[in-house]
């Protein structure tokens, strides 16, 4: 039984309610408890890895980035390398072949581990260059507004009015021309409207802030509060945009090379792959499709899936 007469020190209770004290001083009759504040990263941080799906989806793309990196100078592909097949269209998975081989004996796991370079830089460099556009536009015509916001947003309005899969295939076939690096741009050039107006209708909201009145006030530069005021604070929105922009130009790749007009079937990526296999599945070779597809799917799903989690950490109304 507890003795009714025992008194309880303000140490224990902090540590029965779960909070770690930081005690400046040994001796219990004189200490102090302080609780450290946590910034905005460490409880988004928190509640990522709360999220379960997102820990999960994490783990799939840092095995495919792996893959992207390491996988090529482990598990070279070569083109010569032709191992015995048993039956017209290429041999089926086996011990010798994990994932089977194509027509000619080709290892569909090497191929497989080879495209994810490819295919991850071109999410990656899509990215990279869809994020920096959408981002300065959305930023400049939500902190300015009046006939800067009405000139920026038509520009917007005018490249989502136009056919997307259409202009793709156009501009891969007549400035593309397979190359890989041409191709990252056109994506990222086509990929950032959708960003740019949530970026917009971020800053719009932003600008009437407290903080960002009080440095107009106290003489701060237009560019200043701009991207070291307003954009930290949006970031959150901006980084799940971000990733999903990922996993969207993996699958526009793999799906303009399917119809051959992406990269140059030389070349090896998830898509290249696909395209390649398109005319054996008669033959009953389903594994040379079905791995590369697998692949795909599973990068998508895990950046999906950190997306999901990414929202949620950012989500200042969620709790810590």
């Amino acid at each position: 039984m507890t003795d009714p007469t025992r008194t309880v020190s303000p140490i224990d209770e902090a540590i029965a309610t779960g909070i770690r004290p930081d005690i400046e001083a040994a001796n219990e009759e004189d200490f102090e408890v302080s609780l450290k504040p946590l910034s905005q990263w460490q409880l988004a941080w928190r509640r990522f890895r709360r999220h379960r799906l997102a820990l999960v989806g994490s783990v799939i793309v840092f095995i495919m980035i792996f893959l992207a990196v390491l996988g090529p100078v482990i598990w070279p592909y070569d083109r010569l390398d032709l191992r015995p097949i048993t039956r017209p269209g290429g041999s089926p998975p086996s011990a010798t072949a994990v994932f089977g081989t194509d027509n000619l004996g080709r290892s569909i796991f090497e191929l497989v581990v080879n495209g994810a370079r490819l295919s991850v830089a071109v999410g990656l460099v899509t990215m990279v260059i869809a994020t920096s556009i959408g981002v300065t536009v959305g930023a400049l015509a939500g902190f300015f507004g009046g006939r800067v916001d009405s000139l920026l947003m038509r520009l917007v309005d005018l490249i989502i009015a136009l056919p997307f899969l259409f202009i793709v295939l156009v501009a891969a076939t007549f400035f593309g021309q397979g190359d890989p690096r041409l191709l990252m741009i056109i994506f990222g050039l086509l990929s950032w409207p959708g960003l740019a107006r949530l970026v917009r209708a971020l800053f719009l909201s932003l600008r009437e802030q407290e903080y960002v009145l009080a440095a107009k006030a106290v003489g701060v530069g237009n560019f200043r509060i701009t991207f070291r005021h307003m954009l930290p604070n949006a970031l959150g929105p901006i980084i799940v945009s971000a990733t999903l922009i990922v996993a969207n130009a993996i699958v526009l790749e793999a799906f303009v090379s399917f119809l051959n007009f992406g990269i140059r079937a030389t070349d090896v990526t998830w898509g290249t792959a696909l395209s390649n296999a398109q005319g054996y599945l008669v033959l009953g070779n389903w594994w040379w499709a079905f791995f590369p597809g697998m692949a795909i799917a599973l990068m998508v799903i895990g950046i999906n899936f950190m997306g999901d989690g990414l929202r949620d950490a950012f989500d200042p109304r969620a709790r810590a």
